[in-house]
């Protein structure tokens, strides 16, 4: 059964040689949008503090929260990038991650190849992957430059490659930072097509956004954090 379970959630980042009066401190409390304190003589940014949430198949996770909030941190966080510092984590179906599409694309490496590396990544079986690479080809519409190295590409033909490979495989738990727009016109359709397909074949759905509009047409629930806090929960089904 597809879930995602936390239960007093907490990530903090330890920043080494920066006094807690710092301009480093300050920094990074900005970045990340959390408080800042002191663990054993190091100064911890904390990210995100006693998070809980309990998600199951049907739910639709809209987060919301100023820049710094910490909802990309905490996407993160549930695709797996970070673990947390205390409270317990888990996650029950495979995810796709949406964050962002070109996270670990290799540049020196052609596009079959880097189609190639992020299966593996996602635990794939090579067999699987060269079944679905020729599809992956034809939907990004790069041609023959799917064979020629990444650094080759324009900033759009990065983009056209990772939407490609990322909304390629299905996946039970989707994890989106905004919603994606990818290229032209005409690519900007189908894959926008391929973004709604996605959306409804995933049995979780966490969204984060700044966009009231856009909660409101695709989550049924909404949490909104600040300073790494859950500071309100919204269940848009009781509101229909």
């Amino acid at each position: 059964m597809t879930s995602l379970s936390l239960k007093n959630v907490s990530l903090g980042f330890p920043i080494y040689g920066a006094s807690a009066t710092s301009f480093k401190k300050t920094l990074a409390a900005s970045v990340t949008g959390g408080r800042v304190g002191k663990e054993t003589g190091v100064t911890v940014v904390q990210a995100l503090s006693e998070i809980n949430l309990e998600l199951r198949a049907g739910d639709r996770l809209g987060i919301m929260g100023h820049n710094g909030a910490g909802k990309s941190t905490l996407l993160r966080l549930l695709a797996g990038v970070y673990e947390p510092t205390s409270g317990e984590f888990s996650r029950v179906g495979s995810v796709a991650s949406l964050i962002d599409p070109s996270m670990g694309i290799e540049r020196d490496a052609s596009g079959v190849e880097n189609i190639m590396l992020r299966g593996l990544s996602m635990g794939l079986k090579r067999r699987q992957i060269e079944a679905m690479t020729p599809e992956i080809c034809e939907f990004s519409g790069l041609g023959e430059y799917v064979n020629m190295p990444v650094r080759t590409y324009s900033t759009g033909m990065v983009m056209r490659l990772a939407f490609a490979i990322c909304t390629s495989m299905t996946a039970d738990i989707l994890l989106m930072d905004e919603w994606l727009s990818v290229g032209d016109a005409e690519f900007t359709e189908k894959a926008e097509q391929r973004m709604r397909s996605m959306v409804s074949q995933s049995g979780i759905l966490v969204l984060a956004t700044h966009s009231p509009e856009l909660i409101q047409r695709e989550c049924n629930m909404i949490i909104h954090l600040e300073h790494g806090t859950i500071v309100r929960r919204e269940d848009l089904r009781a509101a229909a």
